[in-house]
């Protein structure tokens, strides 16, 4: 075998909708319980609003919501992890995460991690960058850089913004 798939990779796991995912902790900045959240008007669903952490303003993402299945409800065990992002044009944007809950981090064996499936996820499969079999169930390993891609971010934010009306010209009689 080769030193890569004998190299433990780290995961921190979480709850969604009673399913289990896994991100890789090297982007994780820290984890915070659910914060007062400042609302955007005429956001998207996934866009819960802005959170303050320690005078920066961090978009709160509901990670739910992002994959289509219902905004999150928030109670005693709602978590925000947050990342650190490194984009084309966001170089180290700062971005949190709504989890239900925050399990463990946990070292899993190259060698373990089965490649994505291409259907039959409930979820864009480029989301996915693999699974994890661990005690008999999958959990789902996110690729979090296309999950958080300030690109599609971005243009789904713009893309649910309503049009303004165009007001009429005043016209005035001479």
């Amino acid at each position: 075998m080769a030193a890569d798939e004998l190299a433990s990779r780290r995961y921190l796991t979480f709850s969604l909708h009673k399913e289990v995912f896994a991100v890789p902790v090297g982007p994780i900045r820290e984890i915070i319980e659910y914060p007062g959240v400042t609302e955007i008007p005429l956001a998207p669903d996934f866009l819960r609003g802005v959170i303050n952490l320690r005078g920066s303003v961090v978009p709160l993402i509901d990670i739910a919501a992002r994959f289509g299945r219902g905004a999150s409800e928030i109670t005693w065990r709602t978590c925000v992890i947050i990342f650190e992002t490194s984009q084309e044009d966001a170089l180290h944007q700062m971005l949190g995460i709504m989890v239900d809950t925050v399990y463990e981090v946990v070292d899993v064996p190259a060698a373990q991690i089965e490649p994505r499936p291409e259907f039959g996820t409930v979820m864009r499969t480029e989301f996915v960058d693999g699974m994890i079999n661990r005690n008999g169930k999958f959990i789902i390993v996110l690729d979090i850089d296309k999950v958080l891609n300030a690109q599609e971010l971005k243009r789904l934010i713009e893309s649910s913004a309503p049009a303004i009306a165009q007001e009429p010209p005043l016209v005035t009689e001479a």
